[in-house]
């Protein structure tokens, strides 16, 4: 005779058993299964960059790819590089209105909507790509992003960081301030606003007009990102001085998507494009790092002279800076809101940075 009790031990080991024994199957079972796989969904993307563009225009193709095959083809991305759909810049507008789907750029090309927006690709003497990825990430830097694109129906991701800049191509040594006045610069950002500030005239122009500007003394100098991508537009033919930077020390670009279309998906595909999104933007910080390493070498053959700026430009430099964001401050309670956190972010996160990293370079 077995006893009451041992009989309800008995039941509940056999019981916890089966009960175990089909979680088993059942999660073997959902190793397949695609909650949307039933709702397929076409992306329509459009970036700021030529079709086949290194690094950037790449990355956003590759990004794509990856969606595709991790969504098991639920979300497709058709991607429409610059002047297919629509102009360079054009992206935001149509995202907002709803005419595209997402889009590739950077967030400074649009300060003319919010010139908080500067700060959500970078700043000058601000954040390395490492700092701006932890502000964006643990610092609150996405939730004001969000927070500020949502007014215009859009819905940002990390888009890539291009990591450090370089300072710019020039057609004359610069060894003082005085060498800097009235010199055309295409220069976006508020890197060119605190260009302007020490006497250089700022201008806009696509990536296919700068070469040719520069060649035919339109331009006097130019910024692009660096050696990777300068090389490439063949700056160094046509520009003897290259300089090192400090306008754009970790530039994000961003990925964002129409907000209507974006909560359309599941949160299976909104996890996706968080993951893909997550991809890019270390993948093509990477290949910053390593294509710039590359082409160093043809900045070095081609005989251009890599120099820094005077110290009288930084120190210079760096009052016209805070002259700008005091301005932008007074002017617009966005601005004020996100360089608050972002300043304060770096200002404590530097410590750290300059404890390890800096002091390691330097040492090595």
């Amino acid at each position: 005779m077995i006893d009451k009790r041992t009989f309800l031990k008995t039941s509940a080991i056999i019981g916890a058993s089966v009960a175990l024994s089909g979680c088993s199957k059942e999660k073997s079972s959902l190793k397949s299964i695609n909650i949307n796989k039933n709702k397929k969904t076409t992306i329509r993307l459009a970036t700021s960059w030529p079709a086949n563009f290194p690094i950037m225009g790449t990355g956003i193709e590759r990004f794509s790819s990856r969606l595709e095959t991790i969504s098991q083809d639920t979300l497709r991305v058709k991607v429409y590089p610059k002047n297919v759909l629509l102009p360079a810049l054009g992206v935001f507008d149509a995202a907002s209105a709803g005419a595209i789907d997402a889009y590739h750029s950077a967030s400074y090309f649009y300060k003319g909507k919010n010139e908080a927006f500067n700060l959500f690709t970078g700043f000058p003497f601000g954040m390395t790509a490492t700092e701006m990825n932890a502000w964006i990430d643990n610092g609150g830097g996405m939730e004001l992003w969000r927070e500020l694109y949502a007014k215009y129906n859009l819905v940002p991701f990390k888009g890539g960081n291009t990591d450090v800049q370089m300072g710019g191509w020039f057609k004359k040594e610069i060894n003082s301030l005085e060498d800097l006045k009235g010199l055309k610069m295409r220069i976006p950002g508020l890197g060119g606003e605190v260009f302007s500030k020490l006497g250089v005239k700022p201008v806009l122009l696509p990536a296919g007009e700068i070469y040719l500007a520069l060649e035919r003394n339109v331009l006097d100098a130019t910024e692009w990102l660096g050696p990777s991508l300068d090389t490439k537009m063949g700056f160094q033919k046509v520009a003897k001085y290259y300089y090192t930077g400090w306008h754009e020390p970790g530039s994000m670009l961003s990925l964002v998507f129409n907000q209507k279309k974006f909560n359309s998906l599941g949160d299976e595909q909104k996890m996706m494009i968080e993951m893909a999104s997550n991809e890019l933007n270390a993948t093509m910080n990477s290949e910053f790092q390593a294509e710039n390493t590359k082409a160093l070498k043809v900045v070095e053959e081609s005989g251009a002279v890599i120099k820094t700026f005077p110290k009288e430009i930084l120190v210079s430099a760096k009052k016209a800076m805070l002259e700008v964001v005091t301005e932008k401050s007074n002017k617009s309670a966005d601005f004020k809101k996100v360089w608050e956190s972002a300043d304060t972010f770096l200002r404590e996160n530097r410590k750290w940075t300059d404890m390890g990293i800096k002091t390691y370079l330097e040492s090595r």
